[in-house]
């Protein structure tokens, strides 16, 4: 069972929008950083289906150096706004920081995305406090915003396991609703592509540990690496992915492309009899 908001989840898929407060992310380029194109894009994706909005302030890879103070700018009037024009709408936030995680949920945000491993401890406690949800990203070890370089595994899959459920347990043992916990496998965090389509065979491994699992798999480089395309032509390459983890249990998947990642994740759910066809008739009659 997962909880988000007030609201409680079975095993549908939940398809959460990436709207980016930045000027330099690496999809879109920096075209929803100005505060009137960022709301226009959540209004957007609401109207596509999206069941989650995830709010970033800093892209992941290296580049411009943002601060806290910055971050915190980016993000926190942002969430206060689509709270307002969105009242119920679960709200996402991407930050490794508690002292941003603070600001976000004082604001209105319902969950901690830390795509970096845990690399501040004090932000499953700025979860706790608040009562919202978090997600514990497979980063390796990273420290945020660094790219892997030559990383190698036993097993990939056995780490990824083993450092998100230790986050999990460690963010419930400081008193996060473990209702409220996700785990992520980190895809293209301190992984090769390897490792990434590795990770995406074995989805079902960490299904099968209990955690609620989300994806983010939107136009990353194990897509592009794996047809050879840039990033801006990886949707049908992301869909692909996004089908194999359906099929094997995930039930968040972050994109970039809501209405074509809503329509392949409730088709999986309802051949794998997670939903009913929104109508059948055919052969009835």
């Amino acid at each position: 069972m997962l909880r988000l908001r007030d609201r409680v989840f079975g095993d549908e898929p939940l398809v959460m929008a990436i709207v980016n407060r930045t000027p330099d992310s690496f999809y879109d380029r920096g075209a929803t950083f100005a505060r009137e194109k960022a709301l226009q894009r959540v209004d957007e994706v609401v109207a596509e289906g999206a069941d989650i909005v995830d709010i970033g302030g800093v892209k992941a890879a290296p580049g411009t150096e943002v601060d806290v103070a910055e971050e915190i700018e980016r993000t926190a009037p942002f969430v206060a706004e689509v709270r307002e024009r969105h009242p119920d709408l679960i709200i996402s936030v991407d930050t490794w920081r508690h002292e941003v995680g603070r600001e976000v949920c004082q604001a209105g945000a319902d969950l901690l995305n830390d795509a970096w491993g845990g690399a501040d401890p004090k932000l499953a406690e700025v979860a706790a406090e608040y009562g919202v949800g978090l997600v514990c990203t497979h980063a390796g070890g990273l420290r945020p915003r660094t790219r892997p370089h030559r990383v190698a595994y036993r097993d990939v899959v056995a780490d990824v396991i083993e450092r998100t459920t230790a986050l999990a347990r460690r963010a419930v043992e400081v008193g996060v609703d473990p209702q409220r916990v996700l785990i992520d496998p980190g895809h293209d965090f301190a992984k090769n592509t390897w490792h990434s389509l590795e990770v995406t065979r074995r989805l079902h491994e960490l299904v099968a540990t209990g955690w609620p699992v989300l994806v983010s798999l939107s136009n990353k480089d194990f897509v592009g690496e794996s047809l050879g395309l840039p990033v801006e032509e990886r949707m049908y390459g992301t869909l692909a992915v996004s089908a194999l983890c359906a099929w094997q249990g995930a039930r968040v998947f972050r994109a970039h492309n809501v209405k074509p990642t809503r329509q392949v994740v409730d088709m999986v759910a309802v051949t794998r009899g997670v939903r009913p066809p929104v109508r059948a008739v055919r052969g009835m009659a």
